[in-house]
C-alpha cells in the first residue's frame, strides 16, 4: 500500500504531512450567515485554496477563547478530513470498476462477464474461501498480491512453434474484465464477440495481431477483427462484425440500458461473474425453436407411466403452432450474479420466462414444513402449494399436445392408477410439504438396496391427514406390500408419510430447523421461500466426508464443507433464487 495520500485540492498529500483541509461552506442550519460583531482582532482559518472561514461568534480580544475556538473549528475540520479519506478509501475498496457492458451496444442479445479484479471485499471473501480447500492451496495458491490473468495464461497450450510470452506480449496491456456477448447488429443472426479489458491501445493491437497470427507461420488477417477503443477491444470472428458491434455502441451502451440496469439489479450485487439476457433474447430462442413433442410425451409418461398412444407416437399441435415458443416471446429478461459473501460461493437469478404458472411458485408456504423439522436433518425439500396448482401445470404444458386435453390427461392418469388425478395428488401434498432425509441417511444403501423400508426418509405434509388416509387407502388397495413404505402417523395438522417409524416420529415432532445456524446461512430468504433445497454437511458425524471412505485427500477437501442450499421466490411478477454453498467459519 503506498505511503502518499489521495490528492486534495492543493495537490498530493507527503507522508507525513497534515491532510488538505476542504474549503469553506455555507454556514450550518441555524448560524449566521455574515461576520458578526466582534470584540477584538478577528481570527481566520485558511482553508487549501478556499476563502478565509469568518468567526461566527464573538472573540475575545485577549485570553486563550479565540484560540480555543481556533481549536475547535481545526478539529472539526481535521475530522470532517479523516471522514473524506475514509468515505475515499471505502469507495476504492467495494468499487467494482470499468465493465464490459460500458462497451457494448444496448442491443445486446446476451451477455456474459468476468472479473479477475472485483472489489477488495469480493477478492478477500473469494480467497478467503477458496483457500480452506487443500486442493486450491496447494495446487492454485492463490494470494491477494498473485497475478491471476498469468496464471490462467500459464494453463494456455499453445501451438509448439508459438512463440508468446507473458511478460512480453500480454502483460502489458491486458485488462481484468472480460465478456462474451451476442449483439444484434441488424442482420439474419446476432454477432458474437469477446470484449477485453485493455490498459495499453497501441500495446493491446500488437499482443492481438501476434495472438492472432501465432502458429500460421505468417498473418490470418481473415481469422478475426477487431476495434479498440476507451480501453476496451472488441474481437469478432471478423473486422466488419467488430466495426458493427462497435458503431452500434457508439448509439447507446449495454451499461445504460433501462431493462440491463434494472433486471441486473434484481439479481443482487455485481459478483466475479455476471450473466444478462434481455427481453429481445426469448424472441431469438422462439424463432430458432423446432417441435416440442418430445417434453409432451414426458408429460404424458410422467402422468400415466405409460404411452397412451401406442407406437412412440409423440404429442405434437394440431394447428401447427408452437406454444412454448408463443410463451418465450413474453419473455422479460433474466439475469445471473456469482459471487462471494460471507465464507460462501453465491449465485442468484432473477428472470421471468412466462413458462411456469403462478401458482406453483407464486406461494410463500415453500418452508412452511421445512422449518419444523429436526435441526439434525441432513437434507430436505420443500414446496409450498396453491389450491388447484397441477390443473394450472398441466393447462401450462397439455397446449403442447394439441390432441388432449387437460381433463383427458387427468383421466387417463386416473385410469393407470386408481386415483382420482388431480385430487388425490393435491391432498397427499397438501398446502406446505417438505421430503426430509435424516442424519443417519445412507446415500449408498438408497441407491443400492433393494429393499428402502428402514431408511430415514419422510414426507411431512401439512395438511388434511383424514383425506390422506383416504387416498393411501387407494393405493394399498391396488399394491398392499405399498404399505411398508406409506405408513402415515399424524399430529397438530401435520401428518408424515415414510417407511421407517422412528424417523416418522422425530419428523412429525416440532423441531427448530428455522433456527438452525446453517440453515439461516444458506437459506436466507425462507420467509418468502415458495420452494427451497436444504443439505447440511456435518450432521450425522460428517456424513458427506464418510462418503469419501478411505481417501484421505477427499476427505479433506470436503472437511471444509457446511451446508448446500436452493431458495425460489416471486417478487413483482420475476421468479427469483439464490444458490449458496457455505463453509464453515
Amino acid at each position: 500500500m503506498s505511503d502518499t495520500y489521495p490528492p486534495g485540492p492543493a495537490g498530493p498529500v507527503e507522508p507525513g504531512a497534515q491532510p488538505p483541509v476542504p474549503p469553506a461552506y455555507a454556514p450550518a442550519y441555524g448560524q449566521p450567515a455574515y461576520p458578526q460583531p466582534s470584540t477584538g482582532a478577528p481570527e481566520y482559518l485558511e482553508a487549501g485554496g478556499g476563502s478565509p472561514l469568518p468567526p461566527d461568534t464573538p472573540v475575545a480580544a485577549a485570553g486563550g477563547g479565540g484560540r480555543r475556538r481556533g481549536l475547535m473549528i481545526g478539529g472539526g475540520v481535521a475530522a470532517l478530513a479523516v471522514v473524506g479519506v475514509g468515505a475515499w478509501a471505502a469507495a476504492q475498496f467495494f468499487a467494482t470498476g470499468a465493465q464490459p457492458a460500458e462497451a457494448l451496444p444496448a442491443s445486446t442479445i446476451g451477455y456474459a462477464s468476468i472479473d479477475l479484479d472485483p472489489s477488495g471485499g469480493q477478492k478477500i471473501e473469494a480467497l478467503r474461501t477458496l483457500n480452506k480447500f487443500p486442493a486450491f492451496k496447494d495446487e492454485i495458491g492463490l494470494d491477494a498480491n498473485d497475478d491471476v490473468r498469468q496464471k490462467i495464461f500459464e494453463e494456455l497450450d499453445f501451438p509448439e512453434d508459438c512463440k508468446i510470452f507473458y511478460a512480453e506480449d500480454i502483460e502489458p496491456w491486458l485488462g481484468d474484465r472480460f465478456a462474451v456477448a451476442a449483439v444484434d447488429t441488424g442482420q439474419d443472426a446476432p454477432e458474437i464477440v469477446g470484449v477485453i479489458q485493455v490498459k495499453d491501445e497501441k500495446e493491446a493491437d500488437a499482443g492481438l495481431t501476434k495472438l492472432r497470427d501465432c502458429g500460421n507461420g505468417g498473418t490470418s488477417e481473415s481469422s478475426g477483427g477487431w476495434v479498440i477503443n476507451d480501453g476496451w477491444a472488441i474481437v469478432a470472428e471478423d473486422q466488419e462484425g467488430a466495426q458493427a458491434v462497435a458503431d452500434a455502441t457508439a448509439k447507446g451502451t449495454l451499461a445504460d440500458d433501462a431493462d440491463f440496469k434494472d433486471i441486473t439489479a434484481r439479481a443482487g450485487s455485481a459478483g466475479i461473474v455476471s450473466m444478462y439476457a434481455a427481453p429481445a433474447a426469448g424472441q431469438y430462442l422462439a424463432d430458432s425453436m423446432g417441435g416440442v413433442g418430445g417434453l409432451a410425451g414426458e408429460l404424458e409418461q410422467g402422468l400415466t407411466g405409460g404411452d397412451m398412444l401406442g407406437g412412440g407416437e409423440e404429442l405434437q399441435p394440431q394447428d401447427g403452432s408452437n406454444p412454448m415458443a408463443d410463451a418465450l416471446k413474453n419473455f422479460k429478461g433474466m439475469a445471473v450474479s456469482v459471487r462471494f459473501s460471507d465464507g460462501a460461493l453465491e449465485i442468484e437469478s432473477a428472470g421471468d420466462t412466462g413458462l411456469l404458472p403462478k401458482s406453483l411458485y407464486g406461494t410463500d408456504r415453500g418452508a412452511d414444513v421445512v422449518e419444523t423439522l429436526p435441526t439434525a436433518t441432513a437434507a430436505a425439500i420443500g414446496v409450498g402449494f396453491e389450491p388447484g396448482w397441477l390443473t394450472d401445470v398441466v393447462d401450462q404444458f397439455s397446449a403442447f399436445g394439441g390432441g388432449m386435453t387437460t381433463d383427458e390427461l387427468f383421466q387417463e392418469a386416473s385410469d393407470a392408477t386408481g386415483l382420482d388425478v388431480p385430487a388425490d395428488i393435491e391432498t397427499l401434498l397438501g398446502e406446505s410439504a417438505a421430503l426430509s432425509f435424516g442424519s443417519d441417511f445412507d446415500p449408498e444403501a438408497f441407491f443400492n438396496s433393494g429393499d428402502a423400508s428402514d431408511l430415514p426418509i419422510t414426507l411431512k405434509v401439512k395438511g388434511d391427514e383424514a383425506a390422506a388416509r383416504k387416498v393411501l387407502d387407494k393405493i394399498l388397495a391396488q399394491d398392499p406390500e405399498a404399505g411398508k413404505y406409506f405408513a402415515l402417523d399424524s399430529d397438530a395438522g401435520y401428518f408424515a408419510i415414510g417407511p421407517d417409524e422412528d424417523h416418522r416420529t422425530a419428523v412429525l415432532g416440532r423441531g427448530d430447523l428455522g433456527n438452525n445456524e446453517v440453515y439461516r446461512d444458506v437459506i436466507r430468504e425462507s420467509d418468502k421461500a415458495s420452494a427451497l433445497l436444504y443439505v447440511n454437511f456435518d450432521v450425522g458425524d460428517d456424513w458427506l466426508v464418510r462418503l469419501a471412505g478411505d481417501d484421505q485427500s477427499v476427505k479433506e477437501n470436503l472437511q471444509p464443507l457446511a451446508g448446500f442450499g436452493i431458495t425460489a421466490w416471486q417478487d413483482d411478477d420475476w421468479t427469483h433464487s439464490v444458490m449458496r454453498l457455505t463453509t464453515d467459519k
